[in-house]
């Protein structure tokens, strides 16, 4: 069974919201931080560590 990325991403996601309740502020501070970082000189480095 193959399943998208995305859908894998956007389940745990779910999951851990209604798992552990962090508050609000986190959860956008670690979605416009990830965002910024992919987008930063940075990228090539962290893709580099997540292969």
């Amino acid at each position: 069974m193959q399943v998208p990325l995305w859908f894998a991403l956007l389940v745990v996601g779910y999951l851990g919201v209604k798992l552990i309740r962090p508050p609000a502020w986190l959860i956008a501070v670690l979605l416009l931080g990830g965002f910024l970082l992919a987008h930063s000189v940075l990228a090539p480095a962290i893709n580099a560590l997540v292969k």
